[in-house]
């Protein structure tokens, strides 16, 4: 099938994406914020957002972060990880990919396998939520309740929690039973952590771009 010059440029930028893959490191972060990925015109419908109360707003993504003062837009709770099976979880996280822009990364979503630590041979896929870096490219810092607030913390703002967040403001809690004291929709990203996750601490991962799940997109609300 031959298409009109315009029509098979715009199926290049699709087939690009759908190659990327490469080596990466992870990190892991909850701070409550707004994800940058719920902005509007970033590639996809806006990932959906919260209130203090953990109630999905439906404003088109346009609420000041919960991060700014007087802002009132959070993380929803449901974008917590879980495991799919004991080899496979899905859930979302903070990426930079080499190459690429956050245009085309927010709500994509890409296979971790992780190479080194407890988690070694495990794979994990992943929606772009939000923009990390911290490590430069082809970093993927993962959304887990408690793994750390880092640099911005709305949790405080959110649930009340202490002011650098849970544990340290850089890596979160120690241990699994930290999670008790957690609020209730938190626990069970926070317990995955020591449970499926067992605790590892930041592995590397190789990783390439996939079809969102379904269950992912219906929780998040974003879609490329």
């Amino acid at each position: 099938m031959h298409l009109p010059l315009t029509a098979a440029l715009a199926v290049l930028p699709a087939l690009a994406l759908g190659q990327v893959s490469g080596s990466g490191k992870t990190t892991r972060y909850w701070d409550c914020c707004k994800p940058s990925c719920g902005w509007p015109g970033k590639g996809g419908n806006p990932i959906r957002t919260c209130d203090r109360n953990d109630n999905i707003l439906n404003d088109g993504g346009n609420t000041r972060s919960g991060c700014d003062s007087g802002g009132n837009a959070y993380m929803c709770s449901n974008q917590s990880p879980w495991a799919v099976n004991d080899s496979l979880a899905y859930g979302w996280a903070a990426v930079n990919i080499a190459g690429s822009t956050e245009s085309q990364w927010c709500c994509a979503c890409y296979e971790l396998t992780f190479t080194s630590g407890p988690v070694q041979g495990k794979r994990m896929i992943v929606q772009a939520s939000n923009t990390g870096g911290d490590l430069g490219n082809n970093h993927f810092d993962i959304a887990m309740p408690g793994g750390g607030v880092g640099i911005f913390n709305a949790c405080t703002n959110q649930y009340g929690a202490p002011p650098n967040g849970w544990g340290d403001r850089y890596g979160g809690i120690h241990s699994k039973s930290e999670c008790a004291s957690f609020p209730e929709k938190l626990k069970a990203g926070c317990n995955w952590r020591f449970d499926w996750f067992q605790g590892a601490d930041n592995p590397d991962v190789t990783f390439r771009q996939v079809t969102c799940p379904a269950e992912i997109t219906a929780k998040s609300g974003c879609g490329r």
